[in-house]
């Protein structure tokens, strides 16, 4: 079950700086709630897993589905049917750099620009007017990262602006210590950059952390990062190959909990 949440008024957004990444101005990585940042729990050395990085569309909120719907609704209007057959290749990818991908499926004159731009319009209309959906257990997995001390990050390669939109109207923001976006990268996943700059800006070593996806592509970029990936599927179910590469694969963001638990455990042990 999907949990929705609308709030009217959101909280101020922090100030960003910018650094320079090849020759493109790239905004830094945003660093939250510096007062309330964690102290360091004992022990903290001898743990496999010290930070938790969280993609954000279809896994924190249910956006693919809203999506898919949209891309359906506004392919058919214009004359192209079931567009959002191609949603498995673009998953993770930036949001206007997949014409390529649509125009394979749908030929060199897909109206791609024309397309994304109603897509757009109509996507923030439907956030403004029902807010965001929130996912299964979020709320569950965040509130334990916070009590049990573990520091968490969002890497997602949506746009900064929509990161940060998206987490204040669902009151999600404060639970993170850094919010990592597609703007602030220069490849997309399955490129494993933006899970690298998560873990760097969080202090933590790649093979330390534990990134939850729910799609191929994230997975891949999580993976080839060197982290243990968790996924939970959402409009795509792993292949063969994909579970291969994974952790775990779990229903809802409410059974990672157990997981984490259960590494403790068997950490604790080993010391």
């Amino acid at each position: 079950m999907n949990h929705w949440v609308n709030e009217n008024t959101a909280s101020p957004l922090p100030a960003h700086s910018t650094h320079k990444a090849g020759d493109r101005n790239i905004p830094a990585p945003v660093s939250l709630c510096p007062e309330e940042r964690r102290a360091e729990p004992a022990g903290k050395a001898e743990r496999m897993t010290d930070a938790v990085i969280f993609d954000m569309d279809g896994l924190m909120f249910d956006t693919e589905a809203m999506t898919r719907d949209l891309w359906d609704t506004i392919g058919a209007e214009t004359g192209y049917m079931h567009v959002s057959v191609v949603m498995p290749e673009t998953m993770g990818v930036r949001l206007g750099q997949e014409g390529g991908i649509f125009r394979k499926h749908f030929g060199s004159d897909f109206p791609y620009e024309a397309f994304i731009a109603e897509y757009r319009r109509r996507f923030a209309e439907k956030i403004d007017v029902q807010g965001v959906p929130v996912k299964e257990g979020l709320f569950d997995l965040l509130e334990y990262l916070k009590r049990e001390n573990i520091p968490c990050a969002v890497a997602s390669s949506t746009s900064r602006k929509k990161v940060l939109k998206y987490c204040d109207k669902a009151g999600v923001t404060g639970y993170f210590q850094k919010i990592i976006c597609g703007d602030m990268v220069e490849k997309s996943k399955p490129d494993p950059q933006i899970y690298l700059t998560a873990a760097r800006e969080l202090g933590t070593a790649p093979e330390r952390c534990m990134a939850l996806e729910d799609s191929p592509n994230g997975c891949l970029s999580a993976f080839r990062a060197g982290m243990k990936t968790v996924m939970v599927p959402d409009l795509v179910q792993p292949d063969e190959a994909a579970r291969a590469r994974l952790f775990a694969c779990v229903p809802t963001l409410r059974d990672v909990i157990p997981l984490l638990e259960k590494l403790r455990a068997e950490e604790g042990g080993r010391q």
